[in-house]
């Protein structure tokens, strides 16, 4: 006869990893099973017997599991995969296989292409919410890595000491991308029941003068802001990573730095590599400590300070929930 022990209270899994869809006021499962350690319930494959006995008037039901209990990982869709952040954090979720299941969303073949082509990489405009529908059917956590684009005007001579001038494509300006896109994928976010939304905005969202807002007079901080304050208004658990400056240099080398209401660009510690971004995106993904809160991210010059790797006490220093 196996041995069981009861609960007598729900047991929540740990964020990284799904559960199988079993629900009971009391649980009974082997003294020596593996969900002891609260990553799961019963899968779909374990051998399950149930037993009811009344005691007065209490019934009682227990559920004996007869094999180990088994986790599985998140399905993670990242939006924004083929831009140059969003290909660093695909990646990293495609390392950890044993956490995670990787998915992208791209808008082109060829941003497919560039990624690897795999069939968990769906093509599709986040500005038209039927397009976007099938990446995020199934998934349990999103990461939001969309974002409008500039581009520069021609005829820039830098040699006549021109300042070069940009502008965004028709249809692709920070109303439709970083508003409406962002809204969309909010939305079908929730409709699927999805668990976890971790979106990568900017600083300077504070000061309505903030040069990238005079960029093709877009405003494109002020549509970023919005979608974040939708986000916590939605309900859904939440990380909101507004990043400094981006540079294309190696991440895991240096002090990671969290603030609040853009008070990190009063210092000279402004910028932040993509791949810290990255990183720090995983890892909210896993921490109950990231969840429902807003943070500026840079770091300080490498050499200086300590190499972040405790994230549970990076995330625990922030109190912001926007």
């Amino acid at each position: 006869m196996a041995m069981t022990t009861t609960f007598f209270h729900s047991l929540h899994p740990s964020s990284s990893y799904k559960t199988g869809a079993v629900s009971s006021s009391f649980v009974s499962v082997p003294s020596s099973s593996s969900s002891l350690q609260f990553r799961s319930l019963v899968s779909d494959s374990t051998s399950v017997y149930t037993r009811k006995r009344l005691t007065g008037n209490l019934r009682r039901l227990s559920v004996t599991v007869s094999a180990a209990a088994t986790t599985e990982p998140l399905t993670v869709l990242v939006t924004g995969a083929g831009g140059r952040t969003g290909q660093i954090v695909y990646k990293k979720l495609k390392e950890r296989s044993d956490q995670f299941v990787a998915r992208g969303l791209v808008r082109t073949k060829e941003s497919k292409e560039k990624i690897g082509g795999e069939d968990e990489v769906f093509i599709g405009d986040i500005r038209d919410t039927e397009a976007i529908a099938p990446a995020i059917q199934g998934i349990d956590a999103l990461v939001i890595l969309t974002s409008a684009v500039p581009k520069m005007k021609p005829g820039f001579d830098p040699s006549k000491g021109e300042r070069p001038e940009f502008y965004f494509e028709e249809g692709a300006y920070p109303e439709q991308v970083d508003w409406i896109g962002q809204k969309n994928q909010i939305d079908a976010a929730k409709a699927a029941g999805v668990k976890q939304i971790v979106l990568v905005g900017s600083m300077g969202g504070t000061n309505i003068n903030n040069p990238l807002n005079s960029i093709g007079n877009a405003n494109i901080l002020v549509w970023k802001r919005k979608a974040e304050q939708y986000l916590v208004d939605s309900g859904i658990p939440y990380t909101i990573i507004r990043a400094g400056g981006l540079q294309d240099k190696e991440g895991g080398i240096r002090e990671l730095i969290v603030g609040k209401d853009d008070e990190i660009l009063e210092t000279e510690t402004r910028t932040i590599a993509r791949a810290d971004v990255a990183e720090v995106c995983v890892q909210a993904l896993q921490l109950e400590e990231a969840k429902n809160k807003a943070l500026d991210l840079a770091s300080k010059p490498e050499g200086t300070g300590t190499p972040t790797k405790d994230f549970k006490a990076l995330f625990s220093q922030v109190t912001a929930r926007f």
